[in-house]
């Protein structure tokens, strides 16, 4: 009956959705878009322009109407695309596991999930994600990582790895001889992050030379293996039987086995941050999944974190200095010291919210939702409509970000606007970036990764000046956005 109605629908261009604002459709084939407005072979690997094909010819002059549009074809229930910061922020705090609530959508995961396991926190829905929230909520909560006495431990660990890799890197250019050497950032922050979760978190033992020969590129690689497993499962798994790849999948697999099994070995000494897990685990292999995903997610969302911040500010050589006069004199980054270094968490903040490590959140309606926004507008969602929040344009948005707002236009990387909207009274409760989720489904690592993306940029600018060689960079996207260039810089002892 309903997918009658949805065809009846459909054939005479009725809007699914009801309430005060309505979002405008999206239609299957239409001129002037950069692809068709669905993933497939030719467009998955550059996402951004997917959603740019929802907005390209939304020509309202309703503000939400061009922000909220929807595609309706061949029966199917309705997807919905919103660069709306009010109308995500609904969608975030609306999703949960209560009857009528939204829930994520695991279509965009599906080669993740085959990977690493259907029970883990990032796949999971209803009871079996709500045990997964409890076991990470210890050992990734604030309460937990900042608890004076263990994070001056944990800290210390995590300053000693990466102070020990930029003194090679160091070295290594004073070998050379040179003033300025050219290097892509982004090979030496991947397996410093990856050095830090499995070492100093989780207390596991691999030498870095093993992390940056073996495990990265195996990650590395098995990650872009899972995003074409999702969108092509089959010709995925033709194409390794034509090409002999399957035997470089399985190798990338061991990999990764081998490095939970690394992770997992402080378990019983209660090394690392071991203690504040809980003792009894139900299902081994969800913790199992857990871990693979942590180990994966660390690699991609903390390095795309790193990267990006770093590769603003080799534009802004003014931020560099007056960041180093906040750090330089730094050497335990405690809660409060890291406080003090004001400028460093307001660029921390502002590469969040201008190039987001998680670009978009997949929802589903799990039944015909009334949704009321802040300005008390309401729309009802459809059940079953698959959900796509972009996150990456809503932070761009002119009108919740830009120069009436906050002093500054919306796609400028400007940290001080920080300042301008506490000074206008408008606080991250009345204005939220997304770039860790909201709500119940909320980045459980959110506060480990600010703390080692913290340690990483104040470490690398007392050390080095540096300078991008290009003038601008593009965006790699795939399961986290990267800058395309691999953020190649000219780095300066200091």
């Amino acid at each position: 009956m309903r997918l009658l109605k949805n065809i009846w629908q459909q054939i005479m261009d009725i809007n699914p959705f009801k309430g005060d604002v309505l979002p405008s459709r999206v239609y299957l084939f239409e001129r002037g878009r950069p692809c068709l407005p669905f993933p497939h072979l030719l467009n998955y690997k550059t996402p951004l322009a997917l959603f740019d094909a929802f907005y390209t010819n939304a020509k309202s002059s309703d503000l939400f109407e061009r922000d909220n549009r929807y595609l309706y074809v061949m029966g199917m229930p309705p997807v919905f695309i919103t660069r709306d910061p009010a109308v995500i922020r609904a969608i975030l705090l609306a999703t949960g596991d209560k009857p009528g609530q939204f829930d994520r959508d695991t279509t965009p995961m599906t080669g993740i999930a085959r990977v690493t396991g259907v029970n883990s926190l990032l796949y999971a829905n209803g009871k079996v994600w709500r045990k997964q929230k409890q076991m990470s909520a210890g050992p990734f909560g604030k309460g937990s990582l900042f608890q004076p006495e263990e994070f001056h431990e944990f800290e210390k660990t995590f300053r000693k790895t990466i102070e020990k890799r930029l003194i090679v890197l160091r070295d290594a250019q004073k070998v050379s001889k040179k003033n300025i050497s050219r290097v892509e950032i982004e090979n030496e922050i991947q397996p410093i992050m990856l050095e830090m979760l499995v070492n100093n978190f989780f207390g596991g033992s691999v030498e870095y030379k093993e992390l940056r020969e073996r495990y990265v590129p195996a990650l590395l690689s098995l990650i872009d293996y899972m995003i074409t497993n999702t969108v092509a499962p089959n010709l995925s798994a033709i194409h390794q039987f034509i090409s002999g790849k399957g035997t470089d999948v399985k190798r990338w697999r061991e990999a990764l086995e081998d490095l939970t099994d690394i992770a997992l070995s402080g378990r019983g000494e209660k090394s690392g941050h071991w203690k504040n897990f809980i003792d009894k685990v139900e299902d081994e292999e969800a913790l199992r999944s857990n871990i693979r995903v942590f180990l994966a997610g660390a690699l991609e969302a903390t390095s795309s974190f790193a990267t990006w911040t770093l590769s603003h500010l080799s534009r802004q050589p003014e931020l560099q200095e007056q960041i180093y006069s906040e750090v330089k004199d730094i050497d335990v980054y405690d809660p409060e010291s890291l406080t003090e270094a004001k400028l460093l968490n307001q660029c921390l903040n502002e590469t969040l919210r201008l190039t987001p490590s998680l670009y978009f959140f997949p929802r589903k309606a799990t039944a015909d939702t009334w949704l009321k926004l802040d300005d008390t507008r309401k729309i009802m969602i459809p059940k079953n409509t698959t959900i796509r929040l972009d996150i990456w344009n809503a932070n761009r948005n002119e009108a919740f970000w830009g120069k009436e707002i906050s002093g500054y236009p919306a796609d400028t990387f400007s940290p001080l606007r920080w300042d301008e909207l506490t000074r206008r009274g408008i606080t991250r409760k009345n204005l939220t970036h997304f770039g860790f989720g909201l709500g119940a489904r909320v980045c459980p690592g959110q506060f480990l990764g600010q703390l080692e993306v913290g340690l990483v940029v104040g470490a690398f600018i007392k050390v080095f000046k540096f300078k991008a060689v290009t003038n601008a960079s593009g965006v790699r996207a795939g399961v986290t956005t990267k800058p395309d260039d691999g953020t190649l810089m000219d780095l300066e002892l200091r």
